[in-house]
């Protein structure tokens, strides 16, 4: 025998935002952390130019490294080239900026998918740029770990190591637990299964 019933109406209403966890907040100000940090990085590379042009500078000229003859032709003397490489540097940083900033109201606004990506993003340009280009490139092909005076390895290793704790601690936070009923619908149940379901139910 079967009976008939009404299907429990289902609710068209958007998904509730993820809840609020403590690594989530985590991600959020340490991504804003990084982002000030390096937008004021670019902020004063544009407003003081001529300072770190210098350094860029003397790091390719290898003028205060240990000048051996082995090494020597990696320099590049070219003042042309170094302020290129500069610039470089500064739209480098600038666009790293941007994008973190972007991740950092991403994860303000709670929307966790998109903010994880953009923040991913920024950081490896962090890494990147301060990896591979100065503790890589401009530390070891460049030898500044012999100059006392332009020597910007540990500035650079410190730059390196907090991005990539931040990266950690982004990621980290994809992996926590939520409850059941904290999901958005799509992830657990459709409204169609939901009401397939009690029609199911309904006959015997």
């Amino acid at each position: 025998m079967t009976t008939s019933g009404t299907p429990h109406p289902t609710s068209t209403a958007h998904p509730p935002r993820p809840p609020h966890t403590a690594l989530t907040l985590a991600a959020t100000l340490l991504t804003a952390t990084v982002g000030l940090y390096i937008a004021l990085v670019a902020l004063g590379n544009i407003t003081d130019f001529d300072s770190n042009q210098q350094f860029v500078r003397h790091v390719l000229a290898m003028d205060t490294t240990f000048k051996d003859d082995d090494l020597m032709w990696r320099a590049i003397t070219s003042k042309g080239l170094a302020d290129a490489a500069y610039v470089a540097i500064i739209a480098w940083e600038t666009v790293a900026a941007l994008v973190l900033v972007a991740g950092t109201w991403l994860w303000a606004r709670r929307d966790l998918e998109r903010a994880r990506r953009v923040s991913t993003y920024g950081l490896l340009m962090l890494m990147l740029l301060f990896g591979a280009g100065f503790i890589a490139i401009g530390g070891e092909w460049f030898a500044m770990w012999q100059s006392d005076d332009w020597n910007g390895l540990d500035a650079a290793t410190r730059v390196f190591l907090l991005s990539g704790m931040v990266l950690l601690v982004i990621h980290l936070s994809a992996g926590t637990a939520t409850k059941p009923e904290d999901q958005p619908q799509s992830q657990s149940e459709s409204p169609s299964q939901s009401q397939s379901q009690s029609q199911s139910q309904a006959q015997t």
